[in-house]
């Protein structure tokens, strides 16, 4: 199981077989791991909704938290044909539609640049040691992070430990943490 297909593959499968509870605890978990990190002097914050499919972990923990907090939430669209991310203000009317790929999405809303963003939270399916991803290789947050400042916080959230190596190419940004439910990772 060397090929980022199968390791895509099996971790999806892991991730699969935890009932929605367990993801529910885990989430509620990896948010009150975000608690102990440094981010609370930034204030645009960008969040990935949860594709139900995928049973990714649920970020509306995290989204409270910020809330909370008063700190700016971005979501993203995304544009199949070019495999970019557009990046729109979450804001109390902002419309959460499901797309045809069944991502959930804001309707419309204020662009916000890459470069405007402090910390960026990144789905993924595993992370190993050195804080590199493996995702669902579209290549739409490769992308995306290439475009942000150097000193954006780049954040994963996994169900699951760091394993050995993953498989990368030389345009794969690692990241700088990774929350799970009981650590949190620094790289």
């Amino acid at each position: 199981m060397n090929s980022k297909k199968e390791l895509r593959a099996h971790f999806l499968a892991q991730r699969l077989k935890l009932s929605p509870d367990e993801r529910e605890a885990q989430s509620l978990k990896m948010a009150n791991q975000l608690l102990s990190l440094a981010v609370w002097d930034r204030q645009y914050f960008h969040m990935y909704l949860p594709i139900a499919q995928k049973a990714e972990p649920q970020t509306e923990f995290i989204m409270h938290v910020l809330q909370g907090r008063d700190k700016s939430i971005v979501l993203s669209k995304a544009n199949f044909n070019d495999h970019t991310l557009q990046h729109l203000l979450l804001e109390d009317h902002t419309k959460i539609v499901l797309s045809a790929y069944g991502i959930p999405e804001p309707e419309s809303g204020i662009s916000i640049s890459p470069e405007q963003l402090d910390v960026v939270f990144v789905p993924l399916l595993a992370f190993d040691h050195e804080g590199y991803r493996l995702g669902y290789g579209k290549g739409f947050y490769d992308q995306f992070l290439s475009l942000c400042r150097p000193n954006c916080l780049k954040i994963g959230l996994s169900f699951f430990g760091p394993q050995p190596h993953l498989p990368r190419d030389s345009w794969d940004i690692p990241l700088d943490f990774v929350l799970t439910n009981d650590a949190v990772y620094r790289f």
